[in-house]
């Protein structure tokens, strides 16, 4: 696992070299990246380091660290904030929480409470990556297998046939349809075939047996029956009607 890159917020030096020397970043997979001991300077600092972590005191000169928050969220919204203030005030707290901070922790640190948070904290980002990357997977294997089923029509596309064309199971790429396409497997193929006969009724002289061949009907009984159900007319009327306006 890559290590958490860390930036410390305080304007005094000595909590700056406490978080470096008295608390094990090496041990919680981190490093420090970086220190900024203003608002200004912490906001050039996230811009210019990008960290995945932020520890930082509230009350800094030039714009305080709620402020920072808040400017920070619009570049960067993965950023995990920790607060680290000696005031125990809820309109700080309830402020923090609006700003969605990942926690707020009082002064004087207790290194181990502290440790537990970071802990946690880097649990909570692995498994914000890890569900982004299986989104990034899920997307582009349902690109896949759409384009496939769109160069395929013509043939026997069913799920157990995707199965084995991506190595997936029936039942997992049933379900990528409902997840990111907002439709069942068969609702998706009935669509995609039925657009390309409608292309093919109104550009081409093709009969609706060889139409419905091309759109994966053996028998054009059945690609009739389909036609009719999804688009209220036969493939017969749908070409008159258009040859007719």
């Amino acid at each position: 696992m890559k290590k958490l890159r860390v930036l410390l917020v305080d304007d005094e030096i000595m909590i700056r070299e406490g978080f470096k020397k008295l608390f094990d970043w090496e041990a919680h997979d981190c490093e420090v990246a970086g220190e900024a001991a203003d608002g200004m300077e912490a906001l050039a600092q996230i811009d210019a380091l990008d960290p995945d972590i932020v520890i930082m005191d509230i009350n800094i000169p030039v714009m305080n660290g709620l402020k920072v928050i808040q400017l920070s969220r619009i570049k960067h919204p993965d950023t995990a904030f920790v607060i680290v203030s000696g005031y125990d005030d809820f309109s700080y707290c309830r402020e923090a929480l609006r700003l969605k901070i990942t926690d707020y922790i009082l002064k004087p640190v207790n290194y181990e409470e502290f440790g537990s948070c970071i802990d946690n904290l880097k649990i909570s980002l692995f498994n914000k990556n890890s569900s982004g990357e299986t989104e990034q997977y899920e997307e582009r294997t349902i690109n896949k297998i759409t384009r496939y089923m769109q160069e395929h029509l013509a043939d026997d596309i069913s799920l157990s046939v995707l199965s084995e064309e991506f190595y997936l199971s029936s039942q997992y790429i049933s379900q990528l349809f409902k997840t990111e396409i907002g439709v069942n497997f068969l609702a998706y193929l009935t669509n995609i075939r039925m657009e390309k006969a409608k292309k093919l009724l109104l550009s081409s002289s093709l009969t609706i047996a060889e139409i419905a061949e091309q759109c994966g009907y053996g028998d054009y009984r059945v690609f009739t029956k389909v036609f009719r159900k999804t688009e209220g007319i036969t493939p017969s009327q749908f070409r008159r009607d258009f040859l007719d306006s």
